[in-house]
């Protein structure tokens, strides 16, 4: 199942995941879709079903994995969930409108706490993709709303990672760099800047490298050179670090 069905990130893991597979893609309105439920069937995969999903309304996250395991049938069992919806949101905007910083928190950190805590609830195997980033190891004074959803949601990855440590049923944390797509166009690119392709092949690579033995918990930094980078950050005396760009 991929949760954020129209994200680019996702839509590269969906392609390396269908052949021989049945999808669930699930997104906020269903328009448009029919493009890549086509690619993804033309790659492959067994079947392509779509679902209506709005990540605010967190009541509803339940219903939906249960409406995504009866898409897959009886007897089937959903063994791969990516969360991948998530809005970047407008930083200035954010410093003076209280409602769109709020918009932000809701559905990149609380909605994803929801519907990672269903899905570790309702799995009972397999894999969880959940995407924190590296804007969330140090707050930057120019994306510290949406870095800081990041920062809260990385800290909840690892500690769900733990809670299902040595289980049949795994978490991947990715923390890509600035990704080149549709949501940073027309920004600035940063250092190790990678593109969807390059996170869905960490991503992919990570799910497949389990097979056959029991799934391990794991967090990748994408580019690996991104690590090092992560620590020097942590150096970086604090005037200095809140001129640093997004």
């Amino acid at each position: 199942m991929i949760l954020g069905g129209r994200s680019d990130i996702a839509g590269e893991i969906a392609l390396r995941l269908a052949p021989g597979n049945e999808l669930v893609l699930a997104a906020r309105g269903l328009q448009g879709l029919d493009e890549r439920v086509a690619t993804l069937r033309a790659a492959g995969a067994t079947e392509v079903h779509t679902l209506d999903f709005d990540a605010t309304q967190v009541e509803k996250h339940r219903d939906l994995v249960h409406a995504a395991q009866r898409c897959l049938g009886e007897g089937e069992e959903l063994k791969t969930a990516v969360v991948a919806f998530g809005i970047l949101g407008e930083q200035e905007r954010a410093e003076h409108d209280e409602a769109h910083a709020f918009d932000i928190a809701l559905v990149d950190y609380a909605a994803q706490v929801s519907m990672l805590t269903v899905l570790a609830d309702e799995m009972k195997s397999g894999h969880i993709v959940a995407f924190s980033s590296i804007a969330g190891w140090r707050a930057r004074r120019a994306n510290y709303v949406y870095g800081s959803t990041k920062a809260g949601l990385d800290a909840f990855c690892q500690g769900l990672a733990d809670r299902l440590h040595g289980g049949p049923l795994a978490l991947i944390t990715a923390r890509p760099g600035f990704v080149i797509g549709s949501m940073t166009t027309g920004m600035k690119q940063a250092p190790l800047s990678v593109t969807p392709d390059v996170v869905a092949d960490a991503v992919v690579d990570s799910i497949t490298a389990d097979e056959g033995r029991m799934p391990r918990s794991r967090t990748l930094w994408i580019p690996r050179a991104l690590q090092a980078l992560a620590w020097v950050m942590r150096l970086v005396p604090r005037p200095i670090w809140r001129h640093m760009p997004r």
